[in-house]
C-alpha cells in the first residue's frame, strides 16, 4: 500500500458559546484537515485543532508544514511502516506537534481500515466506552451555576471548571456548584497556569470539603518544578497539562515525583504513536492519565477516544472539544449518550468528514 495523493485544507469554526480560560478568550478558530489517498483505494483522514498559546501553531501553519515538509515524505510512503515514517516526519517537522498529530491520525486511520478494525480494538482496547467531563469556562457565579445545571440536565455528571484569574472567585464557584448540585457530580478544576504556588495551596486548602477530583496545571508550564511544590502539600492530586508534550517530559515529571496525573492530548504529543509512549511511562510510574483535547473536530475527538479506550492507564477523559463547535465537518458523527462517549463502529477512526 502506497500513499498516492495528499490533500489538506482549513475549515473556519466558531463556538456556539464563547468561553474564557486563564490566558484568553475562545470564540473563533480554524481546523486543519488532511486526506491521504492510497493505491488500494483506502483513504485516511486527520485533523488538527490548534491552540497557539500551547503549541505555538495555527491551522495555517499546520497546512504550510504539511504542504512544504510532509508531502514529499508522504508521497509514495507505505502507511504500514508507520513507525519509521512518523519518526522521520517528527525530525523534519521539529516542534510542530499539531501538524504531526494531523498526519499521525490519518496514517492510523489507514492502518485500521487496512485490517478492517476500529482503532481502539487494533490498539488492544481495554474498554468500549468512557465518561467525559464537560468544561465550563471562567464565568460569573450565576452563569457558572446556570451552565452547570444545563449540562447536568442533558446527562453529564462530571464538570470541569476553568479558573486561574481570581482564586477567591474560583473557590466560591467550586463550593457553590457542589452545594447546588450535590455529591453525585464529579468536579474537576483547571487553572491553566494561572496560579502561584501560594494561590494553588490556598485553593486546595479551601476546597477540601468540596471534594475536587484534581487540579490541572495550576502553575506556569515553564517551571514544572512548581507543580511538585503544590503536590507535596497533598491537598489535591495534581495533573500536568501544558508542560507535557512527549514521553521525555512524562519521564521527567514522573522521575522526581512532580505530579500525580498526566493530561495527554494528541495535539501536544504529535499524535497517537507518541501518546502511547507517554501512556507507557505513566503506567510504569503509577501515574493516572486523562486523555484531553483542544477545540477540535469530532474527527480529532474520535482519535483521542480510540486512544483512551485502548490504554489501561487512562482513568479520565476530557473529550468535549467538539461540542458546540459550529461548522465542524464531522459534526454529530461521534456517539454520545448521557455524558458517555462510544466509539464509531467503522474501521480506523470510523469517521469521514465532509468536504465543505
Amino acid at each position: 500500500m502506497r500513499i498516492t495523493r495528499v490533500e489538506s485544507w482549513t475549515v473556519p469554526v466558531s463556538q456556539e458559546v464563547p468561553y474564557a480560560v486563564a490566558y484568553g478568550q475562545y470564540d473563533k478558530s480554524e481546523l486543519a484537515l488532511l486526506r491521504l489517498e492510497t493505491d488500494t483505494g483506502l483513504v485516511g483522514y486527520g485533523t488538527a485543532g490548534c491552540d497557539h498559546e500551547v503549541t505555538g501553531e495555527t491551522a495555517e501553519m499546520v497546512i504550510s508544514a504539511i504542504d512544504s515538509v510532509a508531502v514529499p515524505m508522504l508521497q509514495g510512503g507505505d502507511p504500514r511502516q508507520c513507525n519509521s515514517l512518523l519518526r522521520n516526519l517528527r525530525c523534519a517537522l521539529g516542534r510542530q506537534p499539531s501538524a504531526l498529530a494531523c498526519i499521525d491520525m490519518a496514517i492510523y486511520d489507514l492502518i485500521g481500515k487496512l485490517v478492517d478494525l476500529p482503532l481502539w480494538r487494533l490498539l488492544g482496547g481495554s474498554r468500549d466506552r468512557i465518561r467525559t467531563s464537560i468544561t465550563i469556562g471562567i464565568l460569573p457565579l450565576d452563569q457558572t451555576l446556570e451552565s452547570a445545571g444545563r449540562w447536568i440536565k442533558s446527562g453529564f455528571d462530571c464538570l470541569k471548571l476553568k479558573g486561574g484569574l481570581d482564586v477567591d472567585s474560583d473557590i466560591e464557584r467550586v463550593h457553590r456548584v457542589r452545594e447546588t448540585f450535590g455529591d453525585g457530580i464529579e468536579l474537576r478544576f483547571d487553572a491553566n497556569q494561572g496560579y502561584t504556588v501560594e494561590e494553588s495551596l490556598r485553593f486546595g486548602r479551601a476546597t477540601l470539603t468540596a471534594r475536587v477530583a484534581f487540579i490541572e496545571q495550576p502553575t506556569p508550564a515553564d517551571a514544572p518544578e512548581l507543580l511538585g511544590e503544590v503536590r507535596r502539600a497533598r491537598f489535591l492530586p495534581v495533573m500536568a497539562d501544558e508542560c507535557l508534550f512527549d514521553a521525555k517530559d512524562a519521564f521527567q515529571l514522573a522521575r522526581v515525583g512532580l505530579v500525580d496525573m498526566l493530561n495527554v492530548k494528541l495535539m501536544k504529543t504529535g499524535g497517537i504513536a507518541e501518546a502511547l509512549q507517554v501512556e507507557a511511562v505513566a503506567r510504569a510510574a503509577g501515574l493516572e492519565v486523562m486523555v484531553g483535547c483542544m477545540d477540535e473536530s469530532a474527527l480529532g475527538i474520535a482519535a483521542g477516544l480510540h486512544l483512551a479506550l485502548a490504554c489501561p492507564s487512562t482513568t479520565y477523559a476530557d473529550l468535549d472539544g467538539h461540542l458546540g463547535l459550529i461548522n465542524d465537518p464531522a459534526a454529530s458523527l461521534l456517539p454520545l449518550e448521557n455524558g458517555t462517549l462510544y466509539p464509531p463502529t467503522g474501521p480506523g477512526l470510523g469517521i469521514e468528514p465532509r468536504r465543505n
